[in-house]
């Protein structure tokens, strides 16, 4: 019987000539912490949707950050719910809100830890949009001021990066040119550019409450159909000045990741967003899969994908493991 000179198999024999061999290489260098903030003291509220998942206030918040900085994870993402909130989400850019309160003292405690700030309004308004609305629609135009306002109430709290969630036209020119107007021209923007109008958002908005009180987000966010519309936007926001570009959800849209990775010389972000952790940790619960391998298989995937960081919810969780080495 005829084989050829090379048998695949060879390397796969053993976990050490697998390792040899990888092509991809997950690491905690490469994850991002999400995490929710909410007024008031000693609150640590679960979200019954996200199990592990917590909506901290400061206090609490940074017993939290400790165990990220102890884990070795760089950066984590801050999301804030007000005291209250309005039409315009006024609350977004007070210099005392639970998101910048939280970055003075994640910065005065860890300077060196990343701070990224999630810039949108959803969580902030009454009406649940993600901008100024102009009867039953969102005003893009006038809520370009508003996030300008808010990506510079972060940067004075201590944000290093500035991560624009709201898919309004123009918003990344307008807070690149407020920021550096402002002296913040070492601030990084790391522009949602591909954000999908997905239904795998659907946990976070109970950890955010952001839901809309009326209607959906498909004026402003991506159709989730379409591929070239998503070079378009990244090719704008690169163009306006952004320093990173993030694809949202990131599991269903791999291609997506892949298209940006290999057309634009930026670094690309992916966003593994509520849905599908709670997919994951639902039937993990139920016994149907191995939690912990799927949740490393998917991370995995991201990176095999072209995306350099991945923004999860499992970001403790695969830092553990890769700590201890039990991925095989």
């Amino acid at each position: 019987m005829y084989f050829p000179d090379y048998r695949p198999r060879r390397f796969r024999r053993t976990e050490n000539l697998r390792r040899l061999v990888r092509e991809t290489r997950l690491s905690v260098d490469q994850l991002i912490y999400p995490l929710f903030v909410v007024p008031g003291s000693g609150v640590k509220n679960p979200v019954q949707s996200m199990p592990g998942v917590f909506q901290f206030s400061v206090d609490r918040l940074i017993e939290e950050v400790r165990s990220v900085v102890e884990l070795d994870i760089p950066g984590v993402l801050l999301f804030g719910l007000p005291e209250k909130k309005d039409e315009r989400g006024s609350e977004a850019h007070s210099e005392n809100g639970p998101v910048q309160q939280a970055m003075r003292a994640i910065k005065d405690s860890w300077p060196e830890l990343t701070v990224i700030s999630d810039v949108c309004l959803c969580e902030y308004t009454s009406h649940g949009h993600c901008g100024i609305l102009e009867g039953n629609e969102v005003d893009n135009d006038a809520t370009l001021e508003v996030l300008a306002r808010v990506a510079l109430s972060h940067a004075r709290a201590g944000a290093d990066v500035i991560a624009p969630s709201d898919m309004m036209d123009g918003r990344v020119a307008a807070i690149r040119e407020a920021l550096d107007e402002d002296g913040f021209t070492g601030a990084a923007i790391l522009a949602y550019s591909a954000k999908y109008c997905s239904g795998f958002y659907g946990p976070f908005r109970e950890a955010a409450d952001s839901a809309p009180q009326f209607g959906d987000r498909r004026a402003y966010q991506m159709d989730v159909c379409n591929t070239e519309e998503a070079i378009r936007e990244v090719a704008l926001d690169i163009e306006e000045g952004a320093d990173i570009v993030m694809v949202k959800p990131a599991m269903a849209y791999l291609d997506i990741v892949r298209r940006i990775r290999e057309e634009f010389d930026r670094p690309v972000a992916a966003y593994n967003v509520s849905g599908e952790y709670s997919m994951v940790k639902a039937a993990a619960a139920n016994g149907w899969i191995d939690g912990d391998r799927i949740m490393m298989e998917i991370l995995t995937s991201i990176i095999r994908a072209g995306a350099d960081f991945i923004l999860t919810y499992f970001a403790k969780d695969a830092a553990r493991l890769l700590r201890k080495q039990a991925y095989k």
